[in-house]
């Protein structure tokens, strides 16, 4: 069952702060309350998780009923095969998986340390890729808002996307900075959504493309590699 939507819970909310008064004049009593609202559903947890990168069973993580749904929104935007509005159970694994992986790299020592300014400009990289991945910036935001996420929700998932792909680059392989010279060759391949373009038009534009698609075979062979370390069990509804 999916949860009540964003105006729906202001709605209820803002009807059982609304006074009930009597209806015989200034002064007559106050009505007694009425019989208390089912609750609200605002969130809940849908998977529990736990990897020794992580700390292992004695700190449990929690994906949001929320965040999940809103990450299988991106990978159906991202899936030319999806239907329009919708999301399928390989949506879902899928964004469960990205979500795990994401949250592993993330958990990971850095050497060197990101700077706080350098995991800013990678959240930012992130922003472009996601939106790249969602075919527009208005996708996103109509995802993010079907799903009640908030900007600053949606700034912690950047980070934790930063984190991850400044993990790869610094401790797994090199590929946030690539050259032009990998970039011209990855142009005239003809395997880019910039074909027949001149290099000097779109050379911005190539590099976090070519690096979002790096970054995500990253991450899935890196999961591939770590699932066996992964207990995970689904949290279903009381």
């Amino acid at each position: 069952m999916r949860r009540l939507g964003l105006l729906s819970m202001l709605t209820a909310l803002l009807a059982l702060a609304s006074p009930v008064r009597s209806a015989h004049g200034q002064g007559a009593a106050v009505a007694p309350p009425a019989p208390a609202a089912a609750p609200v559903p605002l969130d809940r947890v849908v998977v529990r998780w736990h990897a020794p990168e992580t700390g292992g069973v004695r700190r449990p993580q929690f994906i949001f009923e929320r965040e999940l749904a809103f990450e299988a929104r991106i990978e159906a935007l991202a899936d030319p095969d999806a239907e329009p509005g919708l999301y399928r159970d390989r949506h879902v694994r899928a964004a469960l998986d990205r979500h795990i992986a994401e949250t592993l790299l993330a958990s990971l020592p850095i050497s060197p340390a990101p700077t706080s300014v350098e995991v800013a400009q990678r959240a930012e990289a992130a922003r472009f890729a996601l939106e790249l991945r969602a075919r527009g910036r208005a996708r996103l935001l109509a995802a993010a808002a079907a799903e009640g996420v908030s900007s600053d929700e949606l700034d912690a998932l950047l980070r934790r996307q930063a984190r991850a792909s400044l993990y790869l680059d610094r401790m797994v392989a090199p590929m946030l900075e690539p050259s032009d010279f990998e970039l011209k060759l990855v142009l005239r391949s003809g395997a880019t959504p910039f074909k027949e373009q001149r290099y000097e038009d779109v050379a911005p534009a190539l590099k976090r493309w070519y690096v979002a698609q790096r970054l995500a075979q990253a991450l899935d062979t890196y999961y591939q590699n770590a699932r066996a370390r992964v207990s995970l069990s689904i949290v279903s509804a009381r």
